[in-house]
């Protein structure tokens, strides 16, 4: 399992950054900025805490001047590799939201933004600026859609994501996402697979709370590059596994009247907590069609109710009069994302959006 990225603050690189600092600015506190930060809340703090308590003693340890303070950290940011970039070192505009917003900070803030964002990301930082000022900074972000820097491109879908995951909610766009969809429409060729992915991230956040404009959105942009083509499919994925009609009609899954599902089992009816479940099927086709193939789990919850998870097995073009055979394994091993609970669970497979089929089994404890 990765490394939780909380965990690489810790005093061994809190204290290497500090050895950074004063490597330009000889007068800073290193033994005082390292207990400052590992004092007795540490341990309990989650990685934004963390990141936030490595920011207040930033602020008490450089010089009380905001310019002079970015100053220092620009030092200590020409000091790693070229390319070099690091999520960890989020600290670095996280001081720029916690100690540049005042007004007359603004033009030192954005140009700071934009140059920590390729060392690590600021896309957590602009979204005060955004919430307090949102026409001046959707303003900042369209002109970032142009920057050369892959980084910066990306920061000005990422940063406007309406539902960011760790990030502070943007509520106005969770409401009316239209400013977010003009930064997008800038960016849904760019060259970088890194920017087009934040695009189609950002689509997917929107289509959570508006289908229909996604949708809309969807049959304008597809179908004239294949960059964008990218975009629309994966910034549809949750509608797409939701069965929605028309996005299915879009990407040529309409058809599933032609298709026929024989043999649907699974290998058996009850399955340990960590173990796999195997199913098989086969897949008919009467004559050519577009085929997507998806299975569905009910999970027990911890309060004995269900939930579903949709899981993609492949998406083909088969010639008509086909026959194909399946065979697909599903882990209920526990995750630091999913805990699973001892009882009756469905399988369910889905063609072109509709339901072919469920079985049940029993999940045991180990």
């Amino acid at each position: 399992m990765p490394e939780l990225l909380k965990n690489r603050y810790n005093r061994e690189s809190v204290r290497e950054l500090a050895l950074r600092i004063r490597a330009v600015y000889h007068s800073f506190q290193v033994n005082d900025f390292v207990n400052g930060i590992m004092d007795n809340s540490w341990a309990g703090l989650e990685l934004k805490a963390r990141m936030r308590q490595i920011t207040l003693n930033l602020g008490r340890y450089l010089p009380a001047d905001y310019e002079r303070a970015l100053g220092v950290i620009d030092r200590v940011a020409a000091g790693y590799p070229a390319g070099f970039n690091d999520f960890a070192l989020m600290y670095f505009p996280d001081f720029v939201e916690v100690y540049g917003r005042d007004e007359r900070h603004w033009e030192l803030s954005m140009a700071a933004l934009e140059r920590y964002t390729p060392l690590s990301s600021s896309e957590f930082a602009v979204r005060p600026f955004i919430i307090e000022h949102e026409a001046r900074m959707m303003a900042q972000m369209a002109l970032w859609t142009a920057h050369e820097n892959e980084h910066v491109r990306r920061l000005a879908s990422e940063g406007c994501r309406p539902q960011l995951p760790w990030g502070q909610a943007l509520t106005r766009f969770k409401e009316d996402p239209t400013p977010v969809l003009r930064i997008l429409e800038r960016l849904k060729a760019d060259p970088s697979p890194y920017v087009r992915k934040s695009v189609a991230n950002n689509l997917n956040d929107i289509s959570k709370t508006h289908l229909a404009l996604v949708v809309k959105t969807a049959w304008d942009w597809y179908g004239k590059d294949g960059r964008t083509d990218w975009i629309v499919k994966h910034g549809c994925r949750t509608l797409l596994k939701k069965g929605d009609r028309d996005l299915l009609a879009l990407f040529g899954f309409a058809d599933g009247g032609s298709v026929d599902i024989d043999g649907f089992a699974l290998d058996s009816a009850s399955v340990p907590i960590g173990d796999k479940v195997t199913f098989s099927f086969v897949v008919e086709t009467k004559k050519e069609a577009m085929v997507r193939l998806e299975y569905g789990v009910d999970y027990v919850k911890a309060n004995g109710g269900r939930s579903r998870k949709i899981f993609q097995i492949s998406e083909l073009s088969l010639k008509d009069n086909t026959r194909r055979p399946y065979t697909k394994t599903h882990s209920f091993a526990d995750t630091s994302t999913r805990k699973h609970y001892p009882g009756p669970h469905l399988l369910t497979l889905i063609v072109n959006g509709a339901e072919r089929g469920t079985l049940d089994f029993e999940l045991s404890a180990k």
